[in-house]
């Protein structure tokens, strides 16, 4: 989790689909989760039509002022990172059983992992319910230590896990367009068994896949862009 990454990055500014503002994002129009809004179901929720990008499990609003990355990791699996001036957001969907949530055993689990890592961690009642605020080592056996905010939402058998850092994991104002976002995400859970704890699949959209076929063997290792969705394989 912690470890040294080699990233591979393609940029796919081209064929990314155009985003239109969905709305304000400013901190006054922020509704707490306790008082309605999302993450949505897409089988049983009747949420809100805005343009949001198809990554297969998850269904993720964006706008002109976010940045949005797929990164596909080898051994840590796969994960969406939204992007916001000095604040990123974290998503990844689970399997869950049908009757119970898993946020309440994965918080003692990452508070145990980040005590294995040398931080440390408060448990904190939030917008989004009980969250869990951590301090990691900036780097492996660093003793800086940096703030990250956890936060777990249970829904009909899926589990969605959303991670805060940069300013996002201690400001609320940083926060506040980032969670926006969180509360119009819609997670695809499917109908095929997945086992509970196991990623659900996260994908390019298929125009986006095409590209990526098409320029990997000729370009290589790209540069990030500044807008727009982009992939990162780690190996």
């Amino acid at each position: 989790m912690f470890g040294r990454r080699k990233r591979e990055e393609q940029d796919f500014e081209d064929v990314a689909p155009e985003f239109s503002d969905t709305g304000d994002y400013g901190v006054e129009e922020a509704v707490p989760v306790a008082h309605g809004g999302g993450p949505w179901d897409a089988a049983t929720d009747h949420y809100p039509e805005l343009a949001r990008v198809d990554l297969g499990s998850l269904l993720v609003p964006v706008g002109p002022e976010f940045d949005l990355q797929l990164v596909l990791a080898e051994q840590q699996g796969s994960w969406v990172v939204v992007h916001h001036g000095s604040s990123d957001l974290q998503l990844q969907a689970f399997a869950a059983p049908r009757h119970s949530g898993l946020w309440e055993d994965v918080r003692t689990e990452i508070a145990a992992e980040v005590a294995n890592a040398g931080g440390g961690t408060t448990e904190q009642r939030g917008p989004l319910g009980v969250e869990l605020l951590a301090s990691l080592p900036a780097q492996p056996g660093s003793s800086q230590l940096v703030p990250v905010r956890f936060a777990g939402l249970d829904g009909p058998r899926w589990f969605l896990r959303a991670t805060f850092s940069g300013a996002a994991a201690v400001n609320p104002d940083a926060a506040a367009p980032l969670e926006m976002i969180l509360r119009e995400v819609v997670v695809v859970r499917g109908e095929h068994p997945v086992p509970p704890r196991d990623l659900l699949e996260l994908r390019l959209p298929e125009d986006a896949q095409q590209q990526f076929a098409q320029q990997q063997p000729d370009q290589g290792i790209g540069n990030p862009f500044e807008r727009g969705p982009e992939i990162t394989e780690t190996r």
